[in-house]
């Protein structure tokens, strides 16, 4: 398990507010389903070997958009292109190529454990957000409207609507506004760190979630959160 080195996690009090990045924090990350992804498109298995945050030395790509020379856009934009051409269809955009890799399903693609842990938040009282910067421009408006946990969301910033993407302050500042909170009232949990960086900044309480080590970060915000979670859904 990676240990949580947050320092906030013993000095603050618990926080009233969870603000959840929705790609690969609430959602199943591509990366994670390289094996159904191939089996999916009919492609040889082990032909998908980048692997981003997982394993960094595997995706020069990833460690570039690191070293902020290109956006987390951009990253998605050229592997949804190089997915499309090896399908032979010509270059596919992020909306396409998450169509084609994950199916019909809205709810199928949502963490179960995130799931529990918003249940659990919204019954001992926490308010629930998102703050996301590519939620209906990668997904869409249609398969997002029916993926039932967006749902339990007291409040949804999406910079698709907003054109104010983290780590921008004016991107927590709405979303704090929302959730009817004071900045230190929330923990905001997101998988890229500028993103963490942020909202530190703009005050809020942070849990980094590597993808590296899931059930160990889900388990770290339900105890920051002084949440109880079952262990079968």
């Amino acid at each position: 398990m990676i240990a949580d080195c947050n320092p906030q996690a013993t000095t603050v009090p618990p926080p009233k507010a969870l603000l959840l990045d929705f790609g690969s924090v609430m959602s199943v990350s591509v990366f994670e389903r390289h094996r159904d992804t191939e089996r999916i498109l009919g492609l040889p298995a082990g032909t998908l070997t980048w692997l981003g945050p997982i394993a960094p030395d595997t995706d020069p790509l990833w460690l570039a958009m690191q070293r902020d020379e290109i956006t987390e856009r951009g990253y998605w934009s050229a592997r949804a292109k190089e997915l499309g051409e090896r399908m032979g269809e010509g270059s596919w955009d992020v909306h396409t190529m998450l169509m084609r890799v994950r199916q019909t399903d809205p709810n199928s693609i949502v963490r179960p454990e995130i799931k529990r842990l918003i249940r659990a938040a919204k019954a001992d009282g926490i308010v629930v957000g998102i703050l996301s910067n590519e939620l209906e421009l990668f997904y869409g408006s249609e398969f997002l409207s029916r993926m039932d946990v967006l749902a339990d969301m007291s409040v949804i910033i999406d910079a698709t609507h907003t054109g104010i993407l983290k780590p921008d302050p004016r991107a927590y500042a709405e979303a704090v506004s929302g959730l009817g909170v004071k900045p230190g009232e929330v923990l905001f949990v997101d998988d890229q760190f500028r993103n963490i960086v942020g909202a530190d900044k703009a005050g809020l309480q942070t849990q980094f979630f590597d993808l590296r080590d899931v059930e160990g970060n889900l388990a770290a915000i339900a105890a920051r959160l002084q949440l109880t979670l079952q262990v079968t859904p």
